[in-house]
């Protein structure tokens, strides 16, 4: 058995007749093609050196037929609706990846990264404006459009202080130093920074008091409270321009009551104080500011401090401050706005340097001179007593009496402790006004 690749005919065996029937049906007797191995020979598919092709033919008798379309999977294609989709969204994508690691990259270096959150929230704190009234910040919420810094131009230049509104037409309150030697109008800077001039009503060198007019109506005033009213421990709060630095607020206590001082330049006037101490720090350019209670109620006027700086110019807080009782203040501002002069207090009586030998710090105040119908005489006091205590304050210099008589207003009867010989008596002095 063979394929037909390459046969051969046997010998001896006649050649195969074709078989022929003309009757027959179509693909019999002669027109019945022939084996399919007859023509093996010529067949180029058996020979694999042949030359080959191929060629369609219609079948015999039938109309022509198109050839199956071959497509060749080299050639260039054009590309599909998906695929065009495909690609765009491949892009897209691509695209917003490099920008968002573009952006990123240069917000780094620009320092926009968001910030990390420290801590956590506090929903309980409340804001600014909810401060209670009465804690420190309410009261300087409420007192700081009434308190205002002072410019004066004087001879030595100009000098800053602070002062506090007293009145809605203007006037206002503050330290006779602040304004003293005044030439022309002083400048008032309020609290929101607009300013205005004012005018000197009137000044007390002695009590260190003044009075100024500002040109301004419908302006917030100060509440006066009770310096008498007040106790060491107390908090307090001063306010002013330290150092020209309006609109400061610091805060203390009470430190001392009464603390009678004596202050003033050569050739200048002698100031007696009979002081609200307090350990608020207070600097120059607080001079003529108040000294405000818890309740935001003016107590004092801060006028003094104590300095370990030889210089005046030098000399800053160590907590030792010292301002005017309110109830004196208001009295002499008073007395200027209504008459142009404050009345001053006296007891009709002078005082010497001490007690006597041996006398301790203390021991009262020995009385040289009692002018005869005054306060003093009028309660029975000879010249050579030795007064102990006014109004319960101790007595240790002629300073202290000073102080606390220029304290109360004309009119007032303080108790008066007192030594004669060896015996302690009290009696009742009703104060005057000096006859100037």
């Amino acid at each position: 058995m063979t394929d037909g690749w390459n046969w051969h005919q046997p010998a001896g065996m006649p050649p195969t007749a074709p078989r022929s029937d003309p009757g027959g049906p179509p693909g019999t007797g002669a027109n019945a093609p022939s084996p399919w191995w007859s023509d093996a020979l010529r067949d180029p598919w058996r020979d694999p050196l042949a030359p080959t092709a191929t060629v369609l033919r219609p079948p015999a008798g039938g109309a022509g037929i198109d050839p199956e379309p071959v497509s060749d999977p080299d050639a260039p294609r054009t590309p599909g609706l998906r695929t065009v989709l495909l690609i765009s969204l491949v892009t897209a994508l691509l695209a917003g990846a490099l920008g968002g690691v573009l952006g990123f990259a240069f917000a780094v270096r620009g320092g926009a990264t968001t910030p990390t959150a420290l801590g956590a929230p506090d929903a309980s704190a409340p804001a600014a404006a909810q401060r209670p009234p009465d804690s420190f910040a309410g009261v300087a919420e409420r007192l700081l459009p009434s308190v205002v810094t002072v410019r004066s131009s004087g001879a030595d230049g100009t000098s800053v202080g602070s002062g506090f509104v007293a009145t809605a037409d203007g006037y206002v309150i503050t330290n006779q130093h602040v304004v003293d030697g005044s030439r022309g109008p002083a400048t008032v800077e309020f609290s929101d920074g607009s300013t205005t001039t004012a005018n000197v009503v009137g000044e007390d060198a002695e009590s260190d008091i003044a009075v100024i007019k500002a040109q301004r109506g419908g302006l917030t005033p100060v509440r006066f409270g009770d310096s008498e009213a007040i106790a060491v421990g107390d908090p307090v709060l001063a306010f002013g321009s330290p150092l020209a630095l309006s609109n400061t607020v610091t805060a203390g206590i009470v430190s001392a009551l009464d603390r009678t001082i004596r202050a003033g330049e050569p050739g200048g006037p002698v100031r007696y104080y009979a002081a609200i101490q307090t350990d608020a720090a207070v600097n120059q350019g607080n001079s003529g500011g108040p000294l405000v209670d818890g309740a935001g109620r003016v107590v004092g006027v801060n006028s003094v401090i104590k300095s370990l700086a030889i210089d005046e110019e030098q000399a800053g807080n160590i907590g030792l401050a010292f301002a005017i009782p309110i109830n004196q203040a208001k009295r002499i501002a008073s007395d200027i706005i209504d008459t142009g002069r404050a009345r001053r207090t006296v007891i009709g009586a002078q005082v010497g340097s001490d007690t006597g030998p041996g006398s301790a710090p203390g021991a009262g105040v020995r009385l040289s001179r009692v002018e005869p119908g005054g306060p003093a005489d009028g309660a029975g006091l000879k010249s050579g007593d030795i007064l102990l205590k006014l109004g319960g304050r101790a007595l240790s210099e002629p300073t202290d009496l000073i102080a606390l008589v220029r304290k109360y207003a004309p009119g007032s009867v303080v108790t008066v402790e007192y030594r004669r010989g060896t015996a302690r008596q009290t009696t009742s002095v009703t104060l005057a006004a000096d006859a100037k």
